[in-house]
């Protein structure tokens, strides 16, 4: 008897600490194995109790951000046979942010606010050594051995183009003949480094899809990326114009990346001027991957070095309470949700009180984050950064920007009515953003299975 079977191993229906488990036929896969990134310790961790005495074959990665790697060392600690798929630009993405997650775990142990370390940076070495990188749209075995263009498998994998961020992947698992497409994190549009996802869209059985931007519209004022570069261009030369400076919280892999190439862009358009950009140490090293796999990698302007064109500084925490913030300037910091004691969330406490300056965000923030907290508060009233902080009053002006990494809603719907799968399994969302394409698909595709994956709870595919 055949066996199909779908497992949300995250814990709650958000986004969070995103992992699945896939069984087929004997064969059992886990897709994406996540840290949440407001948790410490095991709370931070998916379902993996549940992997408990399996045999997992293979562990499947769509891309490098810590929602969907951080716990990959813990996995591979109880099940070391287990292979590592994914594209070879995630895997040396994968190798920094793992290390660098053994750093921020360790810091926030010594400072007393976290738990002791999921795992160490000798396990994370150990963790790298299990990958196995593969090319995308080319069809392997569960062995990851290369099967020809009519060979048949058990079981095979594929991976294709995501648009998400450098190397991210979507997998298409084929076996008996059904086809299932589980996409990661996705963007159906180019962005400025980041080339658009390229799907596939027959005959496919089951998609398993990304809602994060469910429950967001639009906004009523968007009309195209072109148009809102040139937005954010106006607002930063108004910036500069009245002497101050812009911070833009950004997530060192990804988002750091493409506002690069974004400014650069700007530049050259004659809608910015030179100046001076700062970036963080782990945005650094993350740029000179980027770099190192300029012709290497599914993106626009290849062969294109960003830490030579942009020539941007780097600061550490050390320099950061020292730093003087002069007019003209840049300060493109993680993290993105300027979370607590992160380079942004210290550099914003000089920016706030100051009219001149201007805290521009350019993607995603969760509304509990301080990022997401600042976005609500208006101007004249009080701001904490963080519990420990003094409160400031916020006077400079704030300002948010349509660059999301992640497809829009509306893209992401149209897909799904072109693919118009057997069955569709909503996952990576809040609640609200779950039941807004579970309501918006029902009328167009009435002979697909729209379902939301509860944690820990079964689906027979």
């Amino acid at each position: 008897m055949s066996v199909f079977r779908f497992t949300n191993l995250t814990k709650n229906l958000e986004i969070g600490a995103n992992s699945y488990l896939l069984e087929i036929n004997g064969h059992n896969l886990v897709l994406d194995c996540g840290a949440h990134p407001k948790q410490e310790g095991l709370d931070a961790q998916p379902l993996l109790q549940s992997l408990k005495g399996k045999h997992i074959d293979a562990a499947i990665l769509t891309h490098a951000h810590q929602d969907h790697l951080g716990s990959l060392p813990v996995l591979l600690k109880e099940h070391p046979e287990t292979v590592v798929f994914s594209t070879e630009s995630t895997r040396q993405l994968a190798d920094v942010m793992l290390h660098n997650s053994v750093n921020v775990m360790t810091k926030r142990q010594e400072q007393g606010s976290g738990t002791s370390p999921s795992f160490n940076h000798r396990e994370a070495t150990s963790c790298i050594k299990r990958f196995l990188p593969l090319p995308l749209a080319q069809r392997f075995n569960i062995q990851g051995e290369r099967l020809g263009a009519n060979e048949q498998a058990a079981l095979s994998i594929q991976l294709e183009d995501a648009g998400h961020i450098l190397g991210s992947a979507a997998v298409l698992i084929e076996a008996e003949g059904k086809r299932i497409l589980y996409t990661g994190d996705v963007n159906f549009h180019d962005q400025s480094l980041m080339r658009a996802a390229r799907l596939p869209e027959d005959n496919l059985d089951t998609i398993i899809i990304e809602c994060t931007r469910g429950a967001t519209p639009s906004p009523a004022n968007y009309t195209d990326r072109t148009q809102e570069e040139h937005r954010f261009a106006a607002a930063i030369r108004e910036i500069f114009a009245q002497g101050g400076s812009v911070l833009v919280p950004v997530f060192a892999l990804g988002k750091s990346q493409e506002l690069l190439v974004m400014l650069h862009t700007l530049r050259k358009k004659g809608l910015l001027p030179e100046c001076p950009i700062y970036i963080g140490g782990l945005s650094t090293k993350l740029t000179e991957i980027h770099d190192k796999l300029a012709d290497a990698s599914m993106r626009q302007h290849e062969g294109m070095d960003l830490m030579e064109t942009l020539a941007p500084f780097t600061i550490s925490g050390r320099e950061l309470n020292q730093l003087p913030i002069r007019p003209g300037r840049i300060y493109a910091l993680s993290s993105g949700m300027m979370t607590e004691h992160t380079l942004s969330n210290i550099i914003a406490r000089q920016f706030l009180p100051n009219p001149a300056h201007g805290i521009f965000f350019v993607g995603y923030a969760d509304p509990e984050s301080p990022a997401g907290r600042l976005r609500c508060t208006k101007l004249g009233e009080p701001f904490m950064t963080a519990p420990d902080a003094e409160p400031e009053t916020v006077r400079c002006r704030v300002e948010t920007f349509a660059f999301s990494a992640h497809s829009d809603r509306d893209s992401i719907r149209d897909y799904l009515q072109k693919a118009a799968p057997k069955r569709i399994i909503l996952v990576h969302g809040e609640p609200a953003a779950l039941a807004w394409f579970k309501e918006t698909l029902k009328p167009t595709l009435p002979n697909t299975e729209i379902l939301t994956a509860e944690p820990g709870v079964a689906i027979e595919l």
